[in-house]
C-alpha cells in the first residue's frame, strides 16, 4: 500500500496550475501514491482545489467526477466546476468546502476529536447514500478479481504492502482473500476511508468527505477496516475502538483483518 502524504517541496508544479490559478495564491496540499497532486487555489470562502494526475499512471479522474456528481445529491462532497487535460496530465477543479483535513496539524494535536468525527462522518455517509440507487460496485468479489489479475500481470509485490503483510507471499495473500467473509451490511462505501479524507470544521465537527474515486457498494467493513487502520498511521496506536464507538459498532476483528489485507493488494 502506497500512502498519500503532504508535499515536501520537491514536486514539479504542472503548467496548468498557474493557468487555472490566474494570479491567485497557490498552495500544494497533497501528494498521492500514484504521482497525483492537489493544489489549493486562492484563499478563504472562494478558494478552489485543483486535482491533477499525470498521464500513464492508471488514474482515471473521470471515475471520481462521476462518483462525486452522484454522491453530492445526498451528502456534502466537492462540486466539480471545471475539468480538462493537456500533454502533461488530466485535472479537475472543485469548489472549496468548509473545514480542514482530519490530519491537519490541529487535529493531530486533538486526535480524540479527529477520530470521533471520522467515525461519525463515515456512519453518516453509510446511512445517507442509497444502496439501491448506487451504480458503482466496490464489492470484495470484484476487488479480489482485480488483485488476482494484478498478480497474473506481475504487479503484486509484497515489498509494497504494509509491514504487517510483508511476510506473506502473493499466493498466500490471495489464498486468504479467496475466503470472503459473509456480508455484514451492504452500504455505499467511501472507498478510501483514510483519515485525510474527512474534513472537520473549526467547531470540531465533521463537514464533508473528499477523494471518492473508489466509491461503491460493499460491506461496511471494507471502509471501517481501512478507517481504523489509518488512525494508527496518523495518530498512533489505540484508536480503533474509539473510532468504531463513534460509528456505533463493536469490533469485528476477522473482518478488519480481511479488509486490511484486501486494501493492501487493491
Amino acid at each position: 500500500m502506497v500512502l498519500p502524504n503532504r508535499p515536501d517541496g520537491t514536486e514539479r508544479t504542472p503548467r496548468v496550475v498557474a493557468e487555472l490559478a490566474a494570479g491567485r495564491k497557490t498552495v500544494p496540499v497533497w501528494v498521492n501514491g500514484s504521482g497525483g497532486l492537489t493544489f489549493q487555489l486562492g484563499e478563504g470562502d472562494t478558494r478552489e482545489f485543483l486535482k491533477w494526475t499525470p498521464h500513464g499512471n492508471g488514474v482515471d479522474l473521470g471515475k471520481e467526477i462521476r462518483r462525486l456528481e452522484w454522491a453530492r445529491r445526498f451528502i456534502t462532497v466537492p462540486q466539480v466546476i471545471k475539468q480538462g487535460a493537456d500533454d502533461e496530465g488530466s485535472w479537475f477543479v472543485s469548489a472549496g468546502l468548509p473545514g480542514t483535513t482530519a490530519v491537519d496539524d490541529r487535529w493531530r494535536r486533538e486526535p480524540a476529536t479527529a477520530v470521533r468525527e471520522i467515525g461519525a462522518a463515515l456512519r453518516a455517509m453509510h446511512d445517507a447514500l442509497p444502496v439501491d440507487e448506487c451504480p458503482f460496485d466496490w464489492s470484495a468479489e470484484s476487488r479480489v478479481a482485480r488483485a488476482k489479475q494484478a498478480a497474473a500481470d506481475g504487479k503484486q509485490d509484497p515489498r509494497n504492502w504494509h509491514e504487517e503483510h510483508r511476510h506473506l507471499t502473493v499466493e498466500a495473500a490471495l489464498d486468504l482473500l479467496a475466503d470472503i467473509p459473509p456480508v455484514d451490511k451492504l452500504v455505499v462505501c467511501h472507498g478510501d476511508s483514510c483519515s485525510p479524507n474527512t474534513l472537520i470544521g473549526d467547531d470540531g465537527h465533521w463537514t464533508a468527505h473528499v477523494d471518492l474515486d473508489a466509491l461503491g457498494v460493499a460491506d461496511r467493513w471494507a471502509d471501517l477496516a481501512v478507517a481504523t487502520w489509518s488512525t494508527e498511521w496518523n495518530y498512533g496506536p489505540g484508536w480503533t475502538e474509539p473510532l468504531l464507538q463513534a460509528y456505533g459498532i463493536a469490533p469485528d476483528w476477522d473482518r478488519i483483518r480481511y479488509y486490511k489485507l484486501l486494501g493492501d493488494l487493491v
